[in-house]
């Protein structure tokens, strides 16, 4: 996957230089890079548990958080350098460079994946019984529906904001391009932050109350409301912080919690109707956030998203999640 997507970015500055960069393109290459995440993540988190022992999928889930989120910290900052020095064409060149690199290193890993079983012993694989078992998995354990129905509603309600957001900083608050990258910057400080705190954080307050903790944290981000003048960039870095610092503590956690209660034969079909749930309500999410702020404006546009996304905690309070204090005992494969 990460080799499509070196193609599919380099598809623009080649397509640039030579004068024919459009819009229509533009779309492909999102299509593309999409799609190719959605395989992509679904891959690597079924292939972890596989990688290594279930004791140690927490510690694999945190240090995979720690690596995102250092990327996540020194990118906005180098991306915005990028489109000022370089603009976005050489920018995305650049990133083509990032993206071979990673594909280079994936290939390096030796370690040989379980061959795929199918749904009953000794017949023979069938997609579509696959994919029913895989809905199966999900819609049969509280666990993982508690799990799927609060990232979904979490996700839609982020996305929701996203939308309002840069209108918000570009057309009211008069931020540049650079300058919202420093915000970013600065709120994922708190990305990184959260993903090296997890650990101590959940032995101490308890698995499910920290995964509670961590998703309410989107109610950080109505900090971004009292941005304005020339304190908005720091204002909206704080609310981004705030907002940030949990997302990589709840998904170290939840992540790790449906790897360990699934077998590993599961696992694909588990995480790849989990990513159908959860990341269906992204493009909605884009598409209410538009018209919402259309309709009702931009300030209340991010005031709803944000308590959507906030709100999502209602699934762990309400749900079985919360009664736990640490993770459960691995399933039998």
């Amino acid at each position: 996957m990460s080799l499509i997507q070196v193609a599919t970015l380099v598809s623009v500055p080649v397509a640039f230089v030579f004068g024919v960069l459009g819009l229509y393109q533009l779309y492909l290459v999102a299509l593309l890079m999409g799609t190719t995440t959605l395989f992509f993540d679904v891959a690597y988190q079924s292939y972890l548990p596989s990688l290594v022992s279930r004791e140690k999928v927490v510690e694999g889930n945190q240090r995979l958080q720690i690596s995102a989120s250092a990327a996540q910290v020194i990118g906005p900052t180098v991306a915005s350098g990028l489109m000022f020095f370089l603009g976005a064409p050489k920018a995305v060149a650049a990133d083509v460079l990032g993206t071979l690199a990673a594909a280079l290193l994936i290939l390096s890993i030796r370690r040989r994946e379980p061959s795929p079983e199918a749904s009953l012993p000794g017949a023979k694989r069938d997609f579509f019984a696959e994919m029913r078992e895989g809905i199966r998995v999900i819609t049969s354990n509280g666990l993982l529906w508690t799990q799927a129905g609060c990232t979904a509603t979490s996700n839609l309600g982020s996305n929701i904001f996203t939308v309002a957001l840069y209108l918000y900083a570009y057309r009211t608050l008069g931020i540049s391009q650079g300058q919202i990258g420093i915000a970013f910057s600065i709120g994922a400080a708190g990305f990184l932050i959260g993903a090296l705190i997890c650990r101590p954080v959940t032995a101490w307050i308890g698995l499910g109350r920290t995964i509670a903790l961590a998703i309410a944290g989107n109610f950080g981000l109505l900090v971004c409301l009292l941005a304005s003048g020339g304190t908005a960039v720091f204002v909206l870095g704080l609310a981004f912080f705030i907002g940030f610092l949990g997302i990589p503590i709840y998904n170290i956690n939840q992540v790790s919690l449906r790897q360990i209660i699934t077998p590993n034969r599961l696992q694909g079909r588990m995480n790849a109707t989990m990513r159908t749930i959860i990341w269906g309500t992204i493009p909605v999410g884009a598409f209410l956030g538009g018209i919402l702020a259309t309709v009702l404006g931009v300030v209340p546009t991010l005031v709803i998203g944000i308590v959507i996304a906030g709100g999502s905690v209602f699934w762990i309070l309400f749900g079985p999640i919360i009664r736990l204090k640490v993770q459960p005992e691995p399933a039998l494969d």
